[in-house]
């Protein structure tokens, strides 16, 4: 090889490399994702008195099954128009986590997830956000509020920027109480 091709070899060697090495790290892990349901089970109480075990099938007709008419609300029959709507949220720092983003870890990780109503007000899936990476970073947040299966509402939370290394707790909204939901499901959309 002529002593003129050479620094053209060493070049596009460097090149390669380069483009290798930019590929690497534009090559994420999967972005984060997380489910919750609600409390599950059948209320009962039991008399203290009588001893009678009373269930919303035999509560209020002295322990006879209650007929079709004088049945309460059965929120898997529940029929709502699904809702969309975009929030802002701002999260409360918590803590700090290492900067280990990269090939098999996210930017950024939500975890801890649960779904809660505030009687008279708004079903809210609480969480955490980890930024793993050591730059500040604009999280979105997607979840989708549902019923037996059915989507009640589904929210894009634009999350406030996160600082290197910040755990955060996180508060998202659903819809209001009137209307059941029995499961949240949320994912990172950006970063």
């Amino acid at each position: 090889m002529s002593a003129n091709r050479r620094p053209i070899a060493k070049i596009l060697a460097g090149l390669v490399g380069m483009t290798a090495a930019s590929s690497a790290a534009l090559a994420q892990a999967p972005r984060s994702s997380i489910d919750a349901a609600a409390a599950a089970g059948v209320p009962e109480f039991r008399d203290a008195k009588t001893g009678q075990v009373w269930t919303p099938e035999t509560v209020g007709q002295d322990g006879k099954p209650i007929g079709p008419d004088d049945k309460a609300f059965n929120p898997q029959a529940q029929n709502v128009p699904a809702m969309v709507a975009e929030q802002r949220v701002r999260g409360r720092p918590v803590g700090t986590v290492p900067i280990t983003a990269g090939p098999t870890v996210p930017l950024v990780v939500i975890d801890g997830a649960t779904l809660r109503a505030l009687p008279g007000q708004r079903w809210q899936a609480v969480m955490y956000m980890d930024n793993n990476s050591g730059n500040p970073v604009d999280p979105v947040v997607e979840c989708r509020f549902t019923n037996a299966g059915a989507t009640v509402m589904d929210t894009r939370a634009v999350v406030q920027q996160t600082g290197p290394g910040v755990r955060q707790g996180l508060l998202i909204y659903g819809p209001r109480t009137d209307v059941f939901v029995d499961r949240v499901s949320c994912r990172v959309t950006a970063p």
